[in-house]
Formats: C-alpha cells, sequence, structure tokens
C-alpha cells in the first residue's frame, strides 16, 4: 500500500506535463487555422474591392466628364448674342509660345484626344506619366474615365503640339495674364474637360484671382445669355490656334 501511494506521487507531475505538452500542439494547430483563415480573407476582401473600383469608379466620374449638351437652336441664338456682344472687345493676347521644359511627372495638363482630321478638338485633364524622346511624345493617362471606356483609365501617347501646361498652382507667376476679351481655353467647373471660352470680368487685381469666363454654347436655367463663370487661374490656358468646337 505504502508502494502504490508513492508510485502515484511520482507520476502526476508526468501526466501534467503532457497535458500541458498536448494543449499547447492543439493551441498552435487553432492559431495556424486562424492565421490561414485571416489571410484568405484578406485576399478576398482585396479582390473584392478592386472589382467594386472598376465598377463604381467610372459611373461616379463620367456626369463630371463634360458639361451638359445644349439644344442646337439655342447654341446658335447663344452664339449670335455673344458674338454681338464682343464686336467692341479688346484684342486678344498674341499666341505666346508653349513652355515644354516646365512640364514634369506627375503634372496635370491639357491635352487633345481627338485626331487631326477630326470634326472637332476635344481637350481634357490628364496626368504626364512620362515623355519618351525615342517617339518624342508624352504618355499621359486620363484619371477620370467617360461612360463609354469600361476598362478605367485610358491612357495616351500624344506629340508636344497636343499638349499644353497648365499654370503653377503654387506659382501664379507662370500665368499668363488674359485681359477682358480675351478667347482661352479653360476647364469647365465640375469637369474634367476643357471648353472655349471668353473672358468676361474686370481686369483681376493679382494673377492668383480667379477668371470670370463667359463659356461658348453655355447656358443656365433662369439666366439670361451666357453665364459668367469663375475659373481658377491655373485652369485657363491660350486658345489653340485654328481651335474646332
Amino acid at each position: 500500500m505504502e508502494c502504490w501511494v508513492y508510485c502515484s506521487h511520482r507520476s502526476a507531475p508526468e501526466t501534467a506535463e503532457r497535458y500541458a505538452e498536448k494543449l499547447w500542439i492543439k493551441l498552435k494547430g487553432c492559431y495556424l487555422e486562424a492565421k490561414s483563415l485571416a489571410e484568405k480573407e484578406e485576399s478576398i476582401s482585396s479582390q473584392c474591392i478592386t472589382q467594386l473600383d472598376t465598377l463604381i469608379t467610372p459611373a461616379q466620374t463620367a456626369p463630371h466628364r463634360r458639361k451638359p449638351d445644349v439644344p442646337e437652336q439655342k447654341r446658335k441664338r447663344m452664339k449670335a448674342d455673344a458674338e454681338s456682344s464682343r464686336l467692341n472687345s479688346p484684342a486678344v493676347l498674341p499666341r505666346m509660345p508653349v513652355d515644354y521644359s516646365s512640364i514634369s511627372v506627375e503634372d496635370q495638363v491639357a491635352a487633345r484626344v481627338t485626331s487631326m482630321d477630326a470634326d472637332k478638338d476635344e481637350w481634357i485633364v490628364v496626368k504626364v506619366i512620362r515623355f519618351d524622346r525615342d517617339t518624342n511624345k508624352y504618355e499621359v493617362i486620363d484619371e477620370e474615365p467617360g461612360d463609354d471606356e469600361e476598362n478605367g483609365q485610358r491612357k495616351y501617347k500624344l506629340p508636344p503640339p497636343c499638349i499644353i501646361p497648365f499654370p503653377k498652382r503654387t506659382d501664379p507667376s507662370t500665368a499668363l495674364d488674359f485681359g477682358t476679351g480675351s478667347q482661352v481655353l479653360a476647364v469647365y467647373p465640375g469637369t474634367t474637360a476643357l471648353y472655349k471660352a471668353t473672358v468676361v470680368g474686370p481686369h483681376r487685381k493679382k494673377k492668383s484671382d480667379d477668371y470670370i469666363l463667359e463659356f461658348d454654347d453655355d447656358e443656365e436655367d433662369g439666366v439670361a445669355g451666357l453665364p459668367k463663370r469663375p475659373v481658377p487661374f491655373y485652369h485657363v490656358v491660350q486658345l489653340p490656334e485654328g481651335h474646332r468646337q
């Protein structure tokens, strides 16, 4: 009897040690399984987010690509009214050479994305990716595609004549000073497209002040004639020669 009691006391620590070892192995297995499940969940979530971005982004940005269409009859009437009001306007600025050396990678620029023989010129805001010296072309990306661009952001390779750098936001001295009556190319408010416009506001006191513009073929309910719209100086550039709109 004394021998049995002695042996049982010696085996208790060994049993506890073996139990702790089994428990540790089981906990480690649970941890590894939870880690694997978490990694799979992260991978699936990333795929879902990518697919949602592809589906949602174009639909959100498309309405902001172009200004609203104007009925043809009203467009002709407004154009006639605008032309008659500008008969006595000051002469526009002489064309200035474009400083392509000011363009850097990641800069936003104005780009004509239609061909030379197109009926109309389409200018949009794009971001510069790189300049290919071999082809003498800029590689740019349209960051806000429209309804017809299902594959997301669209890339273009354009020669320098299709690119106009914007004035630097932080350096108003890089902007040209367009006087009242000057015809310009400007980003229509709330869009990423540029249209022909005329400076109608008084001469700006500072180069950092907004321009007051009338866009050709523009309209606004309850407003007689062409509405006057403020546009930041860094979204206004000189009108390209032979512009078709």
